[in-house]
């Protein structure tokens, strides 16, 4: 197959990820269709020019209509902030384009469904960003729970905790609005750890939980410096925080198993601990981001005078991707994610099949993300079902 010529709406934190995938895919997967840096899109001109050129892009759009109108464009990737996934999304499928979008896949629960039957009526592939999953370690989670190694699993405990905005003098960027994120750390941390709960363990059942904005207002945004950082003039009004600072959550899985679930961005010390613990009958296995190519794992049935956790480097070969990188023992970071998840993209457009996690995932977790909201909001147990 020629090569998939991409047009990406978006070029900051995520932009500069997506691009960074794309440009190493074909030095270290060469037997993947290559990627074709056609098209990048961003409505400030002289940023989108800087970014155009730096990343790699071939040509550059201020209107995102217009890359996703042209003919010499086959994915639109869409990383631009929630508010406008739908939009693009939406107007994408209907040009044919197959499509990559950011998480969370959109506002709310009615925008993620209009925009998979949009897809699926158009039969176009599409993807959504949990690029969590595609850490080697994180796949050899996967597989131990599928072969069955752990036994019948019990328990999911997860966490993702950051500490950027503690300072209430941090300004109040777009992700602390939610007429333009969604949500706060619910909708941005804890949709990760949701959909790791759902590859490793199963679908939710029914959830109950809590959330806090501990800053009410913050001062408007003057300029941001790239990734999460921004700042503000000492002087500036302020504006009010309309959404979470944490939430934390308990869950039932459909398949009896026990969870809860954590997010914040108030835990001091913790740039971006993105954890978990899974408990089953016959052993456990643990995970953190922040030592993301190691997998704690335990089994019961080892020996007494040599059982303990054990500490799996997911870097060798029979690691899912790892024999594409560098040799054993050499550690890979939080950037590989991203390409891991555009091999499965590419593979999949190229095999004419669905890739995964797409869509319908992404509707699955923000009605989990829904179904939490509306618990905290009656104080009670909800059942995922209630939002359908």
């Amino acid at each position: 197959m020629s090569n998939i010529r991409i047009g990406m709406i978006g070029y900051k934190f995520m932009g500069k990820a997506h691009s960074n995938a794309y440009r190493a895919m074909p030095m270290f997967f060469p037997n993947v269709t290559r990627p074709q840096m056609t098209a990048i899109c961003g409505r400030d001109a002289a940023g989108l020019e800087q970014a155009r050129s730096q990343f790699g892009w071939e040509s550059a759009e201020t209107d995102w209509r217009k890359l996703v109108e042209r003919d010499d464009i086959d994915v639109v990737d869409i990383n631009a902030p929630s508010d406008a996934h739908k939009e693009i999304a939406i107007a994408a499928a209907k040009a044919g384009k197959h499509i990559f979008c950011e998480k969370p896949l959109a506002l709310n629960l009615a925008d993620s469904i209009e925009m998979l039957n949009a897809a699926e009526k158009a039969g176009v592939k599409h993807m959504v960003g949990f690029n969590y999953r595609f850490a080697p370690a994180v796949q050899l989670a996967k597989k131990l729970i599928q072969e069955g190694r752990l036994g019948k699993i019990y328990h999911f405990r997860g966490f993702f905790l950051q500490d950027w905005i503690v300072d209430p003098e941090f300004p109040l960027v777009w992700r602390l609005q939610k007429d333009i994120a969604g949500s706060g750390a619910h909708g941005d941390l804890g949709a990760h750890v949701i959909d790791m709960a759902r590859f490793l363990v199963g679908e939710f059942n029914e959830v109950i939980g809590m959330s806090e904005t501990f800053v009410k207002e913050r001062p408007l945004l003057t300029a941001t410096t790239g990734g999460l950082t921004a700042k503000a003039d000492k002087e500036a009004p302020k504006g009010e925080v309309t959404v979470d600072d944490a939430t934390l959550f308990l869950a039932r899985f459909a398949n009896g198993a026990l969870g809860s679930i954590e997010a914040t961005r108030f835990a001091q010390g913790h740039r971006c601990t993105n954890s978990f613990e899974i408990n089953g009958s016959k052993g456990s296995i643990k995970f953190d981001f922040e030592r993301v190519n190691e997998l704690q794992v335990f089994f019961a049935d080892d020996e007494g005078d040599v059982q303990g956790f054990r500490r799996v480097l997911a870097t060798d070969a029979a690691h899912a991707y790892s024999q594409n990188w560098w040799p054993p023992g050499h550690t890979i970071g939080y950037e590989h994610t991203f390409t891991h998840e555009m091999v499965e993209f590419m593979n999949a457009i190229a095999e004419d099949r669905q890739p995964v996690p797409n869509f319908a995932d992404g509707v699955e977790c923000q009605a989990v993300l829904e179904a939490v909201d509306k618990s905290i909001e009656e104080r009670r147990w909800v059942a995922i079902s209630e939002l359908r």
